[in-house]
């Protein structure tokens, strides 16, 4: 067995719970000064104060690791991205910027459309190690769990390749991935007008080989106007439920259509995106128990406004924070960027920016009983930071402070390795 003990952090950031935190619980993230953990191979064994563990074990049967000065806390949960892709849309990105909307732009067959070609294109070898090297950038920003969806094939073989190649990478990078079907992600011109029949086949033709191959956990759909109306949406949903998958949905990003009030009825995991949410559905995510994911960094790279987590927090939902890591819309899995949209931006604490980053994350995945918070019994996926507080990841805005990564118990990422 391996034993590590790491001991003297300035703050140990617990996130402790099981379960995902509402409301005014996401301000309490169970820091711990001069904190210590004990770790017994690739699962936490006990927190607390250093003084309590020391006189707990011999240390002398331990790695001691020295984190003083340091903030130590749960490995970030990216619980919404795109990783998995063919080709590049950066001349999108500059259309945007001289004024050019996002929907127009998805009009005249660019958006999620553009990527099909090379994606369908593209080897599953090649998709596997572009994705290694997103996860790497990953990585290098304390991100220990992500999401990863399908969607840029909208055709069986495509939408398979795709699931197939983060199912690779789930089993050879240290990034544990959780998989999401996301064969509604579009409507191709060919299925104009036949938006029913096209889900028929998803779930027909391609839903049952994701299946019978284990590809994925959750089923995905983007409900917005001209794309997936609330009828359809609501009937791939609870089709997709019968199949025994778990739901997510791209709701109220562009047009208030009712789609956290869709998720609610259908019990989804998480409702993301939820720009334009109405103050039902708000009430509604947060009696039904579904995860608000809201993905910042993608309304700061559109110039739209941002999602109303505060309003959020204050009515009693679970709020998590997501990069939506994607080849046209947000090109970004920074977590800082994250941090300083959802302090700044947002009127979020830095406290309930990390338990959205951290449980809440973990919740929106269905990990929350795995990742997500330092205690006993959990995965043992561990950041270092840079600096004794957390108040110091807000205040250096836009820069990475992670120096540690520690993934099921061993060191996966060094800030100084070559």
């Amino acid at each position: 067995m391996k034993k590590r003990y790491i001991r003297h952090a300035s703050e140990l950031v617990t996130c402790r719970g099981n379960a995902p935190k509402h409301g005014k619980e996401m301000s309490d993230v169970g820091i711990i000064k001069d904190g210590a953990v004990l770790i017994h191979d690739d699962k936490i064994v006990a927190v607390g104060t250093t003084e309590e563990l020391d006189q707990q074990i011999n240390k002398e049967e331990y790695e001691v690791i020295d984190a003083s000065g340091k903030v130590v806390m749960p490995g970030f949960v990216d619980s919404h991205t795109h990783f998995i892709f063919g080709g590049y849309r950066a001349d999108e990105f500059s259309w945007r910027l001289k004024g050019d909307s996002y929907m127009s732009i998805m009009e005249r067959g660019g958006g999620i459309n553009a990527t099909v070609i090379p994606t369908r294109e593209a080897t599953e070898e090649e998709l596997v190690e572009a994705g290694r090297e997103r996860l790497n950038r990953m990585l290098e920003f304390g991100v220990t769990t992500v999401e990863g969806k399908s969607g840029y094939g909208m055709d069986c073989e495509t939408e398979l390749k795709q699931l197939r190649a983060m199912k690779k990478l789930d089993e050879t990078h240290a990034v544990d991935i959780v998989r999401t079907f996301l064969g509604p992600h579009s409507v191709l011109p060919e299925w104009k007008g036949k938006e029913r029949e096209f889900l028929e086949e998803q779930l027909q033709v391609v839903m049952p080989k994701v299946k019978e191959e284990n590809l994925a956990e959750f089923a995905d759909i983007f409900t917005e106007k001209n794309v997936f109306n609330i009828e359809d949406s609501e009937y791939y949903l609870t089709k997709a439920k019968e199949m025994g998958f778990k739901l997510k949905i791209h709701a109220d990003e562009i047009y208030q259509l009712g789609g956290a009030e869709l998720a609610s009825r259908v019990g989804a995991v998480s409702a993301d995106h939820l720009l334009k949410a109405s103050d039902e559905g708000i009430h509604q995510m947060r009696d039904a128990g579904v995860i608000s994911t809201l993905l910042p960094a993608t309304a700061f790279c559109l110039k739209e406004e941002y999602a109303p987590g505060r309003k959020m927090i204050d009515e009693g939902c679970a709020v998590a924070i997501a990069s939506d890591l994607n080849p046209g819309s947000c090109f970004t899995n920074s977590i800082p960027l994250l941090v300083a949209l959802g302090c700044i931006y947002m009127n979020m604490s830095i406290e309930e920016v990390i338990t959205a980053l951290t449980i809440n994350g973990a919740a929106a995945v269905d990990r929350a009983d795995i990742v997500g918070s330092l205690e006993a019994g959990k995965q043992a996926d561990i950041i270092f930071l840079k600096f004794p507080s957390i108040h110091f990841m807000p205040y250096h805005t836009g820069i990475n402070l992670v120096e540690t990564v520690i993934k099921k118990g061993e060191t996966v990422y060094h800030k100084d390795w070559k």
